[in-house]
């Protein structure tokens, strides 16, 4: 580490050169040794398990000298109070204690002066007394941090404090004096930092030393900035309670009380609690109630412990107000009061107490009447004296600030700090103050802009302010953008950049659909470039393209082949170039077979027609009629022209009745011809009745419908109603009983008519002839009843209308009365309604009149009692 003073580490980037496998740019540049510098630092830190505070500012440290080493090569450091770059001959200085920021020297004494100055007039504003100069701080513009004013720099030194106005050399850190920066590490362990000159903090010492963990039961070699650590075993240590011992994990600092529960005590031992060992000595809610030892009192006070003290009330004693004192009396003896004024002093501190000797406190609120100034002194009023007084007045005066009033009600003179906020406009114009209101110069903006590369791998950081004038730091880091061309596992890796990729030199070697490959060099799609590094804000979008550029497509194959025309015909071949020679016609026939499969293209030979290109002509299109053979077999011809395949299936319809003639189906051919004869049969029935009339008689036939004739016609099951010649006599016969009678009487049932069937089958009997004169006498009787019963019906008629009009004429009657009843009680009705609204109007107003007298007498009464000063 000391040998790296010839070549200062700290100009170079912090990262370790991406590039340095290459031979051609190691004589370029100087190796990047920072990152060797502090690898044992990192891999110290990162190869921990686990992490304290302790490493984390460690590796704060480290990370913070890498920014200002990267910030300090790109020449990015800038003042942070004048927002202007420091250069490497500027004298400067640096915050010591936390932040490290370099200032300006001149601009930091400016700075230190203004403060102090500012500070001095506040004080002697306020105390009315100067100040000791040597008390009066300054703080650092941007940790705050306080220094006194003999701490001011006066002079230019480097960072490590030895060299007073550090020569200015191009191979050394600019304000630094290339030696051992010797500064004392963290902690005082005794050892110096080994690393050159350099700016912020100093990392930890990386000495080894023998330490024990925080328990002390592991010894282990450690990094002396790094030497305390836990074993990850129990701690162990004894307890405060001196019983038990530490069961967490080895931790720094002191052990947790102890959370063990048992059973203790208060301290007067009355009342026994289960609550932690650390919480073991506690008091009671009770009083101690112990005897004294007078014997006639007890102890007043709260639970404690020890002895309770003898007798208050014992020995010298006198009266309430201290006037009298009493001796040798027993304390069981109340003290009498002595009669004369109490005159202490009450609370307010000028008045005494009027009242005689009492016991208890005097009163709490002095209520003599005073007159008494308010705070602001602008008002005076008598008052109690306990009674503080205040005006609405708003003072006037400015706060500390000087630009805000102090708006206070009454204030006594001393304003409080100015609450509003300061909100002024910061020097690095792109924030404002968010202090409270204040005088003076605002304090520098605290924000700092990281500037990095375009992968943010190098970056560093700058006030802000200044980050529109920095520029990018150099990275060496390969670029993260990836070839999107076809070359992009050959292509040569390049640095990190900011803007477009370089475009790629092989050759191209696409191949091509005929199966050459493209020799010219790479024009494949480019990737979007990246944005051009700017900090400035921007009014407008950037025009930078945020997708990537397509690449040009392959010109035309320059190979000479060998092509054949469109019909690929045998011996019709020609020698043309790859791309720009398309297929030619030869003199032959096409010979292509058409679509419909079963004929053949009599056209000249030209270009197919295909679905990937839209030029080329089609073949012939046959219109000759499809002849082939159905299957199955129909009468039907197929409506379709001649076509590939089989024909489609016989979609016509036919009617088929059914085997009784009731209804009609309709089939389609091929689903009707692919049935057999018997399934045939089967599906024409319409599952019914018959419907055909028998041969023999009028009946139907009362069997399904079925093909052929009705079975058995002579055996007819019916009933058919059979009558005597006269037909005056009547009975049921079955059907087949009847043909069989007309068949025995010689006639053939087919020719009898429907009204004669089953007639004169039966013979007439005696009873025909009486039942004939029984008929006649009949029709001369019911000519004679009716006349008689047209006589009673009327006279019974004539009576029923006298009875409805006298039956009228009463209830006529009825209804008179029932009307003069009725108005009578409606007059009835208004009248009382009349009456009982006069009577309560009259009682109404003789109240009112009443109540107002009582009034008057009241109000007579009162002004006689109270009369009017």
């Amino acid at each position: 580490m000391l040998s790296s003073a010839a070549h200062p580490p700290q100009h170079l980037s912090s990262d370790s050169d991406s590039d340095s496998s290459s031979p051609s740019h190691s004589h370029q540049r100087h190796p990047d040794l920072s990152s060797s510098i502090f690898q044992s630092y990192l891999s110290h830190s990162s190869s921990r398990t686990t992490t304290t505070a302790a490493d984390d500012l460690h590796h704060q440290d480290l990370i913070k000298i890498q920014s200002f080493l990267t910030s300090s090569r790109a020449g990015g450091l800038s003042c942070l109070i004048c927002l202007e770059r420091i250069k490497p001959t500027d004298p400067t200085w640096s915050c010591s204690s936390r932040c490290f920021a370099i200032f300006h020297l001149l601009c930091i004494q400016s700075w230190a002066h203004q403060s102090t100055t500012l500070a001095a007039s506040r004080a002697s504003a306020r105390a009315a007394v100067a100040p000791d100069e040597s008390s009066l701080a300054w703080p650092c513009p941007k940790c705050r941090v306080e220094y006194l004013k003999p701490q001011t720099p006066k002079n230019y030194y480097c960072f490590c404090g030895k060299v007073e106005d550090p020569p200015r050399d191009p191979w050394v850190l600019p304000h630094s004096c290339g030696e051992i920066c010797g500064r004392s590490l963290k902690y005082d362990c005794g050892h110096f930092c080994l690393l050159l000159c350099h700016p912020g903090p100093c990392p930890a010492c990386p000495k080894l030393v023998k330490n024990r963990c925080f328990c002390g039961k592991l010894e282990d070699v450690r990094r002396c900035g790094l030497k305390e650590f836990s074993c990850k075993g129990v701690c162990g240590k004894g307890l405060e309670c001196g019983a038990h011992r530490c069961g967490e994990i080895c931790h720094d600092g002191s052990c947790q009380p102890c959370r063990v529960k048992g059973s203790f005590r208060c301290q007067c031992g009355k009342e026994e609690m289960v609550r932690e060992c650390c919480e073991r000595e506690f008091r009671c809610n009770g009083e101690c109630k112990k005897m004294l030892s007078c014997g006639r009192h007890v102890c007043e006070k709260g639970c404690h412990e020890g002895g309770c003290g003898e007798c208050p009330f014992q020995g010298k004693r006198s009266c309430p107000c201290g006037k009298r004192v009493y001796e040798g009396m027993a304390c069981d003896v109340s003290l009498p009061l002595c009669g004369s004024t109490c005159n202490k002093l009450l609370s307010c501190g000028f008045h005494r107490c009027p009242e005689r000797c009492h016991h208890g406190p005097c009163v709490e609120n002095c209520r003599m009447i005073v007159t008494k100034p308010c705070r602001c002194g602008s008002f005076k009023k008598q008052v109690p004296c306990h009674q503080e007084l205040t005006c609405e007045r708003k003072c006037q005066t400015l706060r500390d600030c000087g630009r805000h009033a102090c708006k206070r009600r009454c204030c006594d003179g001393d304003c409080p700090p100015c609450s509003e906020i300061c909100d002024r406009k910061l020097r690095c114009r792109n924030h404002k103050c968010p202090a409270p209101c204040h005088r003076g110069a605002c304090a520098p903006c605290p924000l700092m802009v990281r500037i990095s590369c375009a992968c943010g791998n190098t970056h560093f950081e700058v006030p802000c302010g200044t980050e529109t004038e920095q520029k990018p730091p150099k990275c060496h880091k390969p670029c993260p953008v990836a070839p999107l061309c076809r070359h992009a596992p050959q292509s040569k890796p390049h640095r990190c950049h900011y803007g477009a990729c370089p475009p790629c030199r092989l050759t191209c070697g696409e191949r091509y659909s005929c199966g050459h490959e493209c020799q010219l060099r790479c024009h494949g799609p480019v990737p979007p470039p990246r944005p051009e590094f700017t900090l400035k804000p921007k009014k407008k979008k950037g025009n930078y393209l945020s997708e990537a550029t397509p690449g040009s497509p392959c010109p035309p194959c320059p190979e000479v082949v060998l092509r054949s025309c469109f019909g690929r015909h045998i011996g019709a071949e020609r020698m043309m170039v790859c791309s720009n020679s398309p297929e030619f016609p030869c003199d032959n026939l096409c010979g292509n077979p058409l679509p419909c499969s079963n004929h053949y293209c009599t056209y000249v030979c030209h270009p197919l027609k295909d679905h990937s290109s839209k030029t080329g002509e089609s073949c012939e299109v046959c219109n000759l009629p499809c002849d082939k053979d159905r299957d199955p077999k129909c009468p039907h011809p197929c409506p379709m022209r001649c076509h590939p395949g089989e024909c489609p299936p016989c979609k016509t319809l036919i009617k088929r009745s059914c085997h009784c003639g009731s209804m009609v189906h309709v089939f389609e051919c091929k689903y009707y011809n692919c049935l057999s004869q018997k399934e045939q049969m089967v599906v024409r029935s319409c599952k019914g009745p018959c419907h055909r009339k028998l041969p023999n008689c009028t009946h139907l036939c009362p069997e399904t419908c079925h093909p052929g004739p009705c079975p058995s016609p002579d055996k007819c099951s019916k009933k058919v109603t059979v009558r005597c010649g006269c037909q005056t006599l009547k009975k049921e016969w079955l059907c087949k009983d009847v043909q069989a009678a007309h068949i025995s009487s010689g006639c053939d049932p087919k020719e009898i008519p429907k009204n004669q069937f089953g007639v004169g089958l039966l013979p007439c009997g005696s009873d025909c002839k009486s039942k004939v004169k029984a008929l006649d006498s009949e029709l001369h009787l019911r000519q004679v009843k009716p006349q008689e019963e047209k006589e009673s019906d009327k006279a019974s008629n004539v009576s029923k209308r006298r009875r409805r009009r006298q039956r009228v004429h009463e209830e006529e009657n009825a209804s008179r009365l029932q009307r003069i009843v009725g108005v009578a009680r409606r007059i009835l009705l208004v009248l009382i309604v009349v009456a009982a609204v006069v009577v309560s109007a009259y009682f109404g107003y003789k109240g009112l009149l009443w109540l107002s007298d009582w009034m008057n007498q009241l109000e007579n009464r009162q002004t006689r009692r109270y009369p009017r000063v």
